[in-house]
């Protein structure tokens, strides 16, 4: 028990030969030593647990060794090697820079610079975690890492490369560790078991490597825990278990479920799932994982992207076999769609089962036809209307429909288009007229069709059922009186009846009239009575094809003041001792 060293340090790599998956960095460290061409400063960053500290220290070691091979490997038997292995070699000097990260950390390290090596040529500094250093550390590190001396090399590591400054990057060759992949640590996990006399199946290993994410050292780790989990026999079933890893078993069930269209067996194996205690977001991050890896399994080319076990691998390339290319690019978005919405969701795992309902439905595109064919949701043609933004209407009262979108400010006049409604009496048509009520269209348009007239034809259909078409001619002075009849019956608001009296129509051509008001809030209450007027318009003076414009007069539009602020204001330019009074009292505008 006292002997016992974890995987993680017992196989750390002493040579460049047997580091893992970082080939390319290893070579050009080796052919840096052997021409001699050795720089003074090194960065070696990127993930944890991918070996930079590890090849640091090698790195230390051979530019060290008094008789290395021809592979440009240190020998391991001269003395400064075996000083090394002893950890008693004073030409290698480890700072841990997340403890020893103050400026008087880095003068000690400064004055060990200026001693040359007892054994070898190099003095060599490996700084750990060297973004951890202060600023004022930083600073007082620049000169000497610019220019040392002749036997002093230092290697920096860092896992956040982002937070070094960039004087210091400037200063020296930067190498980039990249993470580890899957197949390189399965293969090394094997070896590291066939060591240890421990039976492993590939897929168990291939699952210890993705949970690792990269980093052999937390490969060597979880390793250890299922060798404790199993004495010694790991199998796929003991490492999902004790990893609390979800079974590809469900995501093939889900898969055939959504295949099916089968919501009700979706959602049993979600509670199955839950009930097992694993996390919703873990399970719509899994899905999304497993519908990407059945695309990737769909082509040859593309079969390199998909690294899993062997036996694995088959079962997915039979099953990508059965999923459509569109029916997987739509599961993806979905399942991606709801993991972005999982933490603020309040009900999570009714988004997991709204998923899981969507999904369902994609195999089954005639329900969307036949969707259509009920007329469920038929959006209204647009023939002779120019390009808008969307607006949504919702029926008023009495049967016209407004816009919900608010109107914009300016000077521009604002069409306020309506049909008859059906409150208003009328003169009932002949009693040889056909009766036309089979189907009943919507009454009335959108403030979305503002200034847009239609065709005489689709208007007599939308208003044939409710009245007949009246066009008699008034004249302006009729108009005036009926709008003034129409502002006496207003009791409640008040604001709309003053601006009625103050505001009085022109007739123009085409039946339309035009009312010219002095701000905004004018404009928009003659707009949000424009039903209520023109009905009463249309019905006294009998014309069904009454329009109104409003239009804010321009000469108005700067000159009145309508917010708190620009009455202050303009009051401020009348009587400047409004400032006084307001500093005096401290008043604030609301």
């Amino acid at each position: 028990m006292d002997n016992y060293i974890v995987s993680a340090r017992k196989y750390r790599p002493s040579t460049f030969r047997n580091v893992v998956g970082q080939k390319a960095l290893t070579i050009t460290l080796k052919n840096a030593i052997q021409s001699n061409k050795l720089a003074h400063a090194y960065l070696f960053c990127g993930p944890r647990g991918v070996g930079k500290t590890s090849c640091a220290r090698i790195f230390a070691k051979t530019i060290n060794c008094l008789n290395p091979t021809p592979e440009g490997e240190a020998c391991n038997e001269c003395e400064s090697c075996k000083a090394f292995l002893e950890q008693r070699s004073y030409n290698i000097h480890e700072l841990d820079a997340a403890s020893n990260n103050s400026v008087d950390d880095i003068r000690a390290l400064i004055d060990q610079v200026r001693i040359p090596p007892p054994i070898g040529k190099y003095k060599v500094f490996i700084i750990d975690e060297v973004h951890m250093l202060s600023s004022a550390a930083f600073n007082a590190f620049l000169k000497t890492l610019e220019e040392p001396p002749h036997h002093a090399l230092f290697i920096l590591a860092t896992t956040e490369k982002h937070k070094v400054l960039p004087t210091i990057l400037s200063r020296c060759q930067i190498y980039d560790f990249s993470r580890i992949s899957i197949k390189d640590m399965v293969e090394h996990l094997e070896y590291v078991a066939s060591c240890e006399g421990v039976t492993a199946e590939p897929e168990a290993l291939n699952v210890v490597a993705q949970k690792a994410d990269g980093g052999m050292r937390d490969a060597l780790s979880i390793f250890d825990q299922v060798v404790s989990f199993t004495n010694g026999n790991i199998t796929y079933q003991a490492v999902i278990d004790n990893l609390n890893v979800l079974d590809y078993e469900y995501y093939f069930r889900l898969t055939d479920a959504v295949l099916s269209g089968n919501v009700r067996s979706a959602m049993l194996i979600l509670n199955e799932i839950l009930n097992k205690g694993f996390d919703g977001q873990n399970i719509i991050t899994g899905l999304a994982g497993h519908f990407r890896d059945l695309l990737v399994c769909k082509d040859e080319a593309t079969l390199v992207l998909f690294e899993v076990g062997a036996s694995i691998r088959e079962r997915y390339k039979e099953m990508a076999k059965r999923c459509p290319d569109t029916l997987l690019f739509k599961a993806i978005e979905l399942a991606n769609t709801c993991d972005l919405n999982y933490r603020a969701s309040r009900n999570k795992r009714l988004l997991l089962e709204l998923t899981l309902i969507q999904l369902c439905q994609l195999n089954k595109p005639q329900q969307a036809d036949d969707s259509k064919k009920k007329g469920l949701i038929e959006p209204i043609a647009q023939d002779n209307q120019p390009s808008v933004s969307q607006s949504v209407s919702v029926p008023a009262s009495n049967g016209v429909s407004v816009a919900s979108a608010p109107q914009p400010v300016s000077s521009q006049p604002q069409v306020v288009t309506t049909h008859m409604p059906s409150s208003i009496s009328v003169p009932p048509p002949p009693a040889t007229a056909p009766t036309r009520r089979s189907s009943r269209p919507p009454i009335g348009t959108s403030l979305k069709e503002i200034g847009v007239e239609k065709p005489k034809e689709e208007a007599v259909q939308q208003t044939a059922t409710v009245v007949d078409e009246q066009t008699n001619s008034f004249t302006n002075e009729e108009l005036v009186q009926y709008w003034d009849a129409f502002s006496n019956t207003i009791d409640k608001k008040v604001y709309l009846k003053n601006t009625m009296i103050n505001c009085k129509p022109v007739l123009q051509e085409n039946y339309y009239f035009e009312v010219a008001v002095h701000n905004p809030g004018q404009q928009e209450e003659l707009i949000n009575a424009a039903i209520d007027i023109l009905s009463y318009l249309r019905s006294s003076l009998k014309n069904t094809r009454i329009q109104m414009r409003v239009r804010i007069i321009e000469t108005n539009e700067k000159r009145l003041a309508y917010t708190s602020t620009e009455k202050y204001e303009h009051l401020l330019e009348i009587n400047p001792n409004l400032s006084k009074l307001k500093e005096e009292f401290d008043l604030r505008l609301d």
